[in-house]
């Protein structure tokens, strides 16, 4: 009697516990992934001065962090809503691998941060601080790929190829790719009372990547929430806690801009496994308002090419040079010019860990503004990348050398 009692009580217990997991709410499928980089390493200046100056140059070693790829931790989140369809989340922030100190003083994740839902059919719709379309379709053809942003960027990033241009409050969207095409359009709102347009960024993208071949074309608008210009405010989404980005000694004299517009084209070509070519174009406008310190707009053309060449799994090398060439205007007769030489090598330890070293060269030639803007020209002088935006050369040449450790998780 007590065998069958039991029997019927295990019965009992079974169909209780599939009547309750059959009325218990169905939970989408979800996942949350913690990633980063570490990256640390020594490097190697010609010439060090504070931004501005001319004279008092040093050469500097010192320890670098973030050279091959910028240190940071993050937390990336998707949900299954049904139907193709997936809410996405990115929180990621920057950090020094040398003091663990903020990438960016009082912005918590300041690489990354916005929420969204995408669908393989429709593409994907996102808010918050991210890169604009502009830099997420040219990137892969962008100098920075294999040579670093640190050391290989377009002279000070003049033209937004790196990853230093984060748009605040930035609605974007992404399309899927369609016979190989894909478009992107972003708009960043600045919020100022009784103007749309003050302090916000624009920009649109389009891509094409079908086999061996890729193509994109971008434009970028970046408004000064300063009115009529002057002074970057506070209010401008590209503003980092209130910072403006990209100053270099390139643009120092014209960072009273009340806007700033960008076109670039890129393009590359993979010839095998082990070789691949990518090319780019781009033109940079600084556009005077009735409160910057420079009367005509400036312009800036760039043109570079980047070889890459990977003889075997773990070895890569590549080579690259650029050419920029600002117009004559603000009472410059002999135009600014930059020429810059790349050199990287890489080796795999593993998928997630290499060493790298990489060696550059600019000369500087010709004339640009001072930080006072108009009526104050100045010889220009040599800005390797955007690494040394803050550091560059009080003369017309400088060299770069360093090298590194990155470790991926």
């Amino acid at each position: 009697m007590k065998k069958n009692r039991q029997r019927r009580l295990i019965g009992l217990a079974a169909v209780a516990s599939v009547a309750t997991a059959a009325h218990a709410p169905a939970f989408a499928q979800n996942s949350v992934t913690l990633y980063g980089i570490v990256d640390n390493g020594i490097g190697y200046q010609s010439s060090s001065t504070t931004l501005g100056s001319t004279s008092g140059g040093h050469s500097a070693f010192k320890m670098i962090t973030g050279v091959w790829a910028g240190s940071r931790f993050g937390l990336k989140g998707a949900e299954d809503l049904g139907g193709g369809t997936k809410a996405i989340f990115t929180l990621e922030e920057g950090f020094s691998a040398n003091s663990g100190a903020m990438s960016t003083n009082n912005l918590m994740f300041s690489r990354q941060a916005f929420v969204g839902v995408s669908n393989s059919t429709y593409g994907s719709l996102t808010a918050g601080r991210q890169y604009a379309s502009y830099y997420q379709l040219l990137s892969p053809y962008s100098p920075t790929t294999w040579l670093t942003g640190f050391y290989g960027a377009h002279p000070g990033d003049v033209d937004g190829l790196d990853t230093i241009y984060r748009a605040n409050n930035t609605l974007l969207y992404m399309s899927p790719s369609l016979y190989g095409f894909k478009f992107s359009g972003s708009y960043s709102f600045a919020g100022v009372p009784g103007s749309v347009n003050q302090g916000s960024t624009w920009s649109t993208a389009v891509q094409y990547q079908q086999g061996p071949i890729g193509l994109a074309v971008g434009f970028s608008r970046i408004n000064n929430s300063t009115a009529g210009g002057g002074a970057f405010g506070a209010d401008s989404t590209t503003s980092n806690a209130g910072a403006q980005t990209g100053v270099s000694a390139v643009t120092n004299g014209y960072r009273t801009a009340q806007a700033q517009q960008r076109f670039a084209v890129g393009a590359g070509y993979t010839f095998s496994s082990q070789f691949d070519i990518t090319a780019t174009y781009t033109n940079v406008q600084y556009i005077p308002g009735a409160g910057s310190a420079f009367r005509n707009e400036q312009i800036w053309n760039t043109g570079g090419i980047v070889l890459h060449w990977k003889p075997t799994a773990t070895w890569d090398f590549a080579t690259g040079y650029s050419y920029t060439r600002a117009t004559t205007a603000n009472g410059i007769t002999s135009s600014a010019q930059y020429q810059q030489v790349n050199l990287s090598e890489y080796y795999s330890l593993s998928k997630r860990t290499g060493l790298y070293a990489l060696q550059a060269y600019q000369r500087a030639n010709g004339q640009t503004l001072g930080n006072n803007g108009a009526g104050n020209i100045i010889n220009a002088t040599a800005t390797l990348g955007d690494g040394f935006n803050s550091t560059p050369s009080s003369s017309r040449s400088m060299v770069g050398v360093g090298v590194g450790m990155v470790h991926r998780f």
